[in-house]
């Protein structure tokens, strides 16, 4: 499974929906992601992925991750396993 397909995968569940049903310029809150889904979206996309996402979510509008959309979500986690393979 891809990136993009992992990702809509983990959004789906958290938003208790179909993957067809996610799109890439959904947005978590389009999606009735709350802040908590949020939190929990971001820690099943690290433990996935073997990453370490940058966000806070205290925070959210500080952080150095995009989360407008799924498109932003799915670019930011390919430049995060781009710089820690390069690493």
């Amino acid at each position: 499974m891809n990136v993009k397909d992992q990702v809509i995968t983990i959004i789906a569940e958290q938003a208790l929906l179909e993957p067809e049903d996610v799109t890439l310029d959904s947005t978590l809150e389009s999606l009735g992601i709350d802040s908590l889904g949020l939190v929990e979206s971001i820690f099943a996309i690290e433990e996935a992925f073997d990453i370490t996402v940058p966000f806070n979510a205290n925070k959210p509008s500080e952080s150095d991750f995009d989360i407008s959309t799924v498109a932003s979500i799915i670019a930011g986690i390919e430049r995060l396993r781009a710089e820690q393979s390069a690493a």
